[in-house]
């Protein structure tokens, strides 16, 4: 290592050390243990107040209620009790209403229609740059349905099982932006726009996974074409999975009983998976997005790096994890019965 290297080496350690300091000491944990008995402590950011429901940032409405006029929600409470100070949350009759998790969620579809125009406009025979990172990823998706599906059914599967899993983990990413917790309305309305950081009513941008809505649509998705595809591929014998009249067949009358039972349990488990796709996607990522706030006002700076970390590899396991088992699911489904027994 040469001398200007060692330099710039010990100056950015110098520099990291500073603010990992600062922020032990302006958070919320210093700032309480220097207080003392002196009176309250006084942190470098406000407390957090995480918003668990969506907030509205557009509302088209053809009642007497206008997108702008948020005076009944400056001083109303939601059914869990929550003063909202303007928040804006949804609330029935509001029309088409654009939420800011729609918001980011229509951010992230475009970000990928962009990568995946703007990368084959001028393909090589050597992909460098960004045609080179979509074929990656391309590549990498394709050998794991291949793995998991086979090689005839690797290219059916494959757009559905890529696209939950580059808009799960894409929307789970953005969110880490600093951008997106920024930026928002202030409270008192009509005393400013869009304004960054501070005290704010309402964020503009928030990841989509935080919202119950998104993570219930996608797993909607992915039971309708779960569903679809065993209906497609194996016909009226998709069924058999359901009912069960083999042993009704040979005479073995004793074990209807049970062939209705387990053909009963299988349906429910179909409808179950909703539920579990749902809110174990919406949990991990409201989870993180509370933690990541949580941390930041008690250690800001330099403490709160490794937990961001850690949500870049849980948002990358989540959207692995909801992809997988949407491509298990389907590889069960399109799988004949008989085959399966066997």
């Amino acid at each position: 290592m040469t001398a200007k290297a060692k330099r710039i080496t010990a100056i950015g350690l110098i520099v990291v050390i500073a603010m990992a300091l600062a922020g032990l000491v302006t958070g919320a944990i210093g700032a309480s243990l220097l207080a003392g008995d002196n009176g309250d402590p006084k942190a470098f950011l406000s407390s957090p107040n995480p918003h668990i429901p969506p907030q509205k940032i557009f509302v088209a409405s053809t009642d007497s209620k206008k997108s702008g006029d948020h005076s009944k929600d400056a001083h109303s409470d939601d059914h869990h009790g929550e003063e909202h100070h303007g928040g804006g949350m949804v609330e029935a009759g509001d029309g088409f209403v654009v939420t800011n998790t729609l918001l980011s969620s229509w951010v992230v579809s475009l970000l990928l229609l962009g990568l995946f125009y703007k990368a084959p406009r001028r393909m090589t025979m050597v992909p460098t740059g960004l045609q080179n990172l979509v074929e990656t990823i391309i590549e990498g998706l394709d050998g794991f349905v291949r793995g998991v599906a086979g090689h005839e059914n690797a290219r059916r599967f494959l757009p559905l099982i890529a696209t939950i899993f580059l808009f799960v983990m894409l929307n789970a990413w953005v969110g880490l932006l600093p951008l997106w917790p920024s930026l928002g309305f202030p409270k008192e309305v009509g005393e400013g726009g869009i304004f960054f950081s501070g005290d704010m009513d309402r964020h503009i941008l928030r990841p989509a996974g935080t919202d119950l809505n998104m993570p219930l649509a996608i797993a909607l998705v992915s039971f309708v074409f779960v569903e679809f595809w065993g209906f497609k591929m194996l016909k009226l014998g998709y069924l058999g999975k359901f009912i069960r009249l083999e042993n009704l067949r040979r005479g073995n009358f004793l074990q209807v009983p049970i062939d209705l039972f387990v053909g009963a349990l299988e349906l429910l488990s179909e409808f179950v998976r909703i539920i579990s796709f749902t809110f174990r996607l919406f949990g991990n990522m409201t989870a993180g997005e509370i933690l990541l706030i949580v941390i930041t006002y008690l250690v800001p700076f330099v403490m709160v790096l490794p937990f961001y970390g850690l949500e870049l590899l849980v948002g990358m396991v989540q959207a692995l994890i909801f992809a997988g088992l949407t491509l298990v699911f389907v590889v069960v489904a399109v799988t004949p019965h008989s085959e399966e027994e066997h």
